[in-house]
């Protein structure tokens, strides 16, 4: 099994599953690439920024680019084309496809959503699906950095429980009845000038 900071060793191919963790950050590892001309690209992977390093048309690029500018974690089959299983795929979705960063690639399908939302909490984006149609939405409905969701039930005001002692009464102890205790009779201080 080869670590997952070695360049090359976690997904060597465009058959091979990739499995990062999103608790071991940075990572470096590389991925498939059309544009480039020995067809992959090494990616470092921080939690604050994404490092992009290719070879297009002889030339050495690097593109240094900070993880808020992408759009979020999307989860999606993906689309090679081949017969046989689908294979579902994690990625670090941008306005440009050509900077996209796989995150996750496996024929098995069972821990696909733990994986998703631990990428998506680890980078601080927002979880996209894929629609049938192909277009990218969020998953659950936001407002701002807040998840918006049902509002709980309101507290009933009429029912058996209203007239209760309150909790912090339950935890004293009652007091006694004072017939047949002895009170002490006292001479009254008064302040006088």
């Amino acid at each position: 099994m080869s670590r997952q900071t070695e360049p090359g060793g976690a997904a060597a191919g465009i058959g091979a599953s990739l499995r990062l963790d999103p608790g071991h950050l940075p990572t470096r590892y590389t991925a498939p690439d059309r544009g480039a001309d020995t067809g992959q690209r090494a990616i470092d992977l921080h939690a604050d920024r994404v490092v992009i390093r290719r070879t297009a048309s002889g030339a050495r690029m690097k593109l240094q680019l900070p993880v808020r500018i992408y759009r979020g974690v999307v989860v999606r089959i993906a689309e090679d084309g081949r017969p046989g299983p689908d294979r579902v795929e994690i990625v670090l979705v941008h306005a440009d496809p050509a900077l996209d960063v796989p995150l996750y690639s496996s024929l098995d399908a069972d821990d696909v959503v733990a994986v998703w939302q631990r990428w998506g909490s680890a980078l601080a984006l927002p979880l996209l699906i894929t629609g049938e149609d192909g277009a990218v939405r969020e998953a659950f409905p936001r407002m701002g950095a807040v998840l918006v969701g049902q509002p709980g039930p309101r507290r009933r005001r009429r029912s058996a429980l209203k007239s209760r002692r309150p909790q912090a009464m339950m935890r004293r102890k009652p007091g006694g009845p004072i017939s047949g205790q002895s009170i002490h009779r006292e001479r009254e201080i008064i302040a006088r000038n």
